[in-house]
């Protein structure tokens, strides 16, 4: 890693940009007023591997003329914002890779059904802080404001930060300024920041799976400030989050593209295979088998997939069938209004909250996620939530479409038992049999 920043540190004397002396700045006035100024930073940025390898303050925030966000600043030409375009003189290929990720594009969703919701049933201050701080606004340029940026949309180090100069994402998200610490980055708790919660709670999940509880027991043994970091050679007692997204193996490469080894949908209403998802599922059991048997990865993907299959195909297929029928026959009292009916809000919570927390859970080993905080939740809100508001709605064809569900599919006609039939049903093992369908495994 030290030789990466000294090459670093080359490429920018190369290129010009470090070579800032050239300019008429003098590299070290910047150290001199923030050592007094803003201590903790300079500490930050001293004991970095930036500072060990002389990649000075104005290496980084260097702005040319017309910038939209320079200012100038004790003679020189200053940018606020460090975007992964200036970070990729350094590090081309982590800026590139960074930039096509999932990550980068985070910052969508500000034109999504989330941020709707935060600016009518919040506000924009909620929208600001609780949802662009996680995925990332777009940073505005304010003429009149001293640093040029606008206290509406800065400080902020959401990982899919639209910026000005057009690039995507922050790479401060993971590695925090001004220490941009590696260890930092490969610990759980910098992805904790934004995956957990509700809807997408990875952070929770992954603390009561055996790999969160591994990895507590042991995080002294885990060798996180190692220049080296393969799984299974460099350290062996537990994964972290950036061990099977991101991090190097014995037979790959440290990627920055979080979405190469994910071959699942699971945040969207229905799951389903992503592209390539054989080559991606590839790359992450070559992850898994660095501390796993070959059986023992198969098997777990055997569990997973069934799991995934199942909220399809009980829950999230019907349940959108039956949303988007009502939709599109005008049946609600405020159509023309997202989120203006209790039916919205069931639905949208049924694959948004509850189904993504199974469907994660089953991804991560996290069994009460799966079941308690999942597909309990799921079908508690299927049954007895969204399915009784449709049919209050009195729509004929709508409610014979239930009813076919509820007692033509075998996965549904539980409703209509006792339960001493259900028992017995699954002594005998018949109710399993109606699931065997979901244990297949895909080519």
């Amino acid at each position: 890693m030290k030789k990466l920043y000294a090459l670093g540190a080359m490429a920018l004397l190369v290129t010009g940009l470090a070579g800032t002396a050239l300019a008429g700045v003098d590299r070290e006035s910047c150290v001199s007023c923030h050592e007094e100024e803003n201590r903790g930073m300079y500490e930050q940025w001293k004991n970095s591997a930036h500072g060990r390898n002389g990649v000075s303050c104005y290496d980084c925030h260097q702005a040319q003329e017309g910038d939209v966000d320079a200012f100038e600043h004790e003679g020189a030409l200053i940018a606020t914002l460090v975007t992964p375009r200036d970070c990729s003189a350094c590090h081309p290929r982590e800026a590139e890779q960074t930039m096509n990720s999932y990550h980068a594009h985070a910052g969508e969703i500000l034109e999504s059904k989330d941020a709707f919701l935060a600016h009518v049933a919040g506000g924009k201050p909620a929208a600001i802080v609780g949802c662009e701080s996680c995925h990332g606004g777009k940073v505005k340029i304010d003429p009149e404001a001293s640093n040029k940026l606008s206290p509406d949309t800065w400080p902020n180090s959401g990982i899919g930060r639209i910026n000005p100069d057009g690039s995507k994402g922050s790479c401060n998200a993971c590695h925090s300024r001004h220490s941009f610490s590696v260890a930092q980055a490969r610990q759980p708790e910098t992805c904790g920041k934004c995956h957990l919660g509700p809807d997408h709670p990875q952070k929770e999940i992954y603390e009561e799976s055996k790999h969160g509880i591994a990895y507590y027991a042991n995080v002294g043994k885990m060798n996180l400030e190692s220049d080296s970091w393969v799984v299974g050679k460099d350290y062996y007692e537990a994964p972290t989050c950036a061990t099977c997204h991101m991090s190097a193996t014995e037979g790959q490469a440290i990627t920055h593209d979080v979405g190469d080894r994910i071959s699942w949908t699971l945040r969207l209403p229905i799951s389903s295979y992503k592209d390539n998802w054989q080559k991606k599922r590839g790359a992450m059991k070559e992850v898994c088998t660095s501390c796993h048997q070959g059986n023992f990865v198969d098997g777990h993907y055997y569990q997973y997939d069934a799991l995934v299959k199942l909220y399809n195909e009980k829950f999230a297929i019907p349940a959108t069938e039956i949303y988007k029928l009502v939709k599109k026959k005008g049946l609600l009292e405020r159509k023309d209004l997202a989120f203006g009916n209790d039916i919205d809000w069931e639905y949208w919570e049924l694959w948004h909250h509850e189904g993504r927390r199974a469907r994660m859970g089953a991804a991560m080993m996290g069994p009460d996620y799966t079941w308690w905080h999942g597909i309990y939740d799921v079908a508690h809100n299927f049954y007895f939530k969204f399915i009784p508001s449709v049919q209050k709605l009195g729509d004929p064809e709508v409610n014979k479409l239930i009813d076919d569900l509820l007692t033509r599919d075998g996965m549904h006609t539980w409703l209509n038992k006792s339960t001493s039939e259900l028992k017995q049903a699954i002594r005998s093992g018949e109710l399993q049999k109606v699931y065997e369908k979901l244990f297949k495994q895909d080519s």
